[in-house]
């Protein structure tokens, strides 16, 4: 009875080990799946972050360090640009333009919304969610957290340059996830490979072309 007894106990404390074993092995497969999966949702909304910067750069010559303004801008502006009323080789065409004393060049405007994010469209609820990190609510109990954004200009060449930035810490959302390995990316993204530990655009103290650290 007693040697049963003990079978079964070797057994279960077999299992458990086998267990513990396992999930140590699966333990940062399943947290790098995790992190590959929002890292790929933050970089998508950082990226349409950037688009928007641009399009008000292009309106105003410079960036805005407030996602109030930023959100406005896309949901409020229209953009001008310009096209050619006829090809520069089409002479019976550019004649005809003369003729009506009529430049070749034709001013019209678009809605901000409707061109910053190229062929993606995005609707103006989407807009208003822009400066919210995705999965920050999942991991920090239900609180959504904001992309940390600003704007400056720096100096190159003896020119003022508009530069700015945009970062989601990984903190922000993957705290949820195992500690240690969270712990340990943060170290080696600091430490190891001198990048920001989370995912970021642009920069305030030099001008990157608005360029992302993933990129």
């Amino acid at each position: 009875m007693k040697k049963t007894i003990l079978q079964i106990v070797l057994a279960i404390v077999m299992v458990a080990l086998a267990y513990v074993l396992y999930d140590s092995i699966m333990a940062p497969v399943r947290f790098d799946n995790t992190r590959i999966a929002r890292e790929k949702a933050v970089i998508e909304r950082i990226s349409d972050i950037r688009s928007a910067q641009r399009g008000y750069k292009q309106v105003h010559g410079e960036y805005t360090g407030s996602f109030d303004t930023l959100i406005n801008f896309v949901l409020t502006a229209d953009m001008t640009f310009e096209r050619q009323l006829v090809s520069a080789d089409d002479s019976v065409g550019l004649a005809k333009l003369k003729k009506m004393r009529k430049k070749n060049i034709e001013k019209f405007t678009v809605k901000a919304i409707d061109t910053v994010f190229g062929a993606k469209k995005l609707t103006p609820e989407q807009v208003e969610q822009l400066r919210f990190i995705p999965y920050s609510a999942v991991a920090n109990n239900g609180e959504a957290r904001e992309f940390i954004m600003g704007a400056s200009k720096v100096e190159v060449g003896n020119v003022k340059v508009p530069v700015f930035e945009a970062k989601a810490p990984y903190k922000a959302f993957l705290l949820d996830q195992n500690e240690q390995l969270l712990i340990n990316l943060i170290d080696e993204q600091k430490n190891v490979l001198y990048r920001y530990p989370g995912i970021k655009v642009g920069d305030l103290y030099q001008a990157t072309n608005d360029a992302g650290n993933w990129e």
